[in-house]
């Protein structure tokens, strides 16, 4: 999943960022409104990490100006206002969540997960596409009675296809989903990774879910 943070203090943003690259997110990084309205229009993100005291935009503007775009892209609103006026306005104009610094690391992930929990996940909380299964908490993954093991980024470029199985996913929006902006699309490397997942999906069944659709891009079927 790609996340984009929206704060103006580096050490700051660069602690969320940690934090979060460790969980194995792919993250970019906006220090002001301009900027950030400007990264979010360009790429899709799966989550929005704001603060709302920002140079030159603030950030209950952009809220209103990303929303008003039409994004549907959760926010989590990250700041020192910890007023309820605060709260509410912010909640009202388009945020999904409110979290008041200063906070624990582990409740700030506990709201990213629960953020990103989106679509095809059945009750066990388990993200579900034929008899693959995959578990964000656990980040166990298992396909029929089989348990595979992956890679950190085999498991993001699969936690992105799971989430949106049936769907054709192009180059493009794999790298932009799995990989940061700096990510250098001239090369093969999408190609490499989804053929190490496949070997380790399909290897040896005889139903293969990860599809090529010749000359735009992949689909995991269900």
């Amino acid at each position: 999943m790609r996340i984009l943070i929206i704060e103006d203090e580096h050490k700051v943003s660069n602690f969320i960022r940690q934090a979060l690259e460790e969980e194995h997110y792919a993250v970019d990084q906006a220090f002001e409104g301009d900027e950030a309205l400007a990264l979010a229009e360009a790429y899709e993100y799966d989550l929005i990490i704001l603060d709302l005291m920002l140079p030159k935009r603030e950030g209950m503007d952009l809220l209103r100006e990303v929303r008003k775009n039409g994004s549907k892209t959760p926010v989590l609103i990250v700041t020192a206002k910890d007023a309820i006026v605060d709260k509410v306005k912010a909640l009202d104009s388009g945020g999904d969540d409110y979290l008041t610094k200063p906070f624990s690391i582990e409740e700030f992930l506990a709201r990213v997960r629960a953020l990103l929990r989106r679509g095809k996940m059945d009750r066990s909380g388990k993200l579900c596409a034929g008899d693959l299964a995959l578990n964000p908490a656990t980040r166990e993954v298992i396909r029929g009675v089989r348990r595979i093991e992956l890679t950190n980024k085999e498991y993001a470029l699969l936690e992105y296809m799971i989430r949106n199985a049936g769907r054709i996913l192009t180059r493009s929006m794999i790298a932009e989903h799995v990989w940061n902006v700096d990510f250098d699309t001239e090369t093969n490397v999408i190609d490499v990774y989804v053929t190490h997942l496949r070997n380790k999906i399909d290897k040896g069944e005889g139903y293969r879910m990860i599809k090529t659709i010749r000359g735009v891009g992949y689909m995991l079927q269900g």
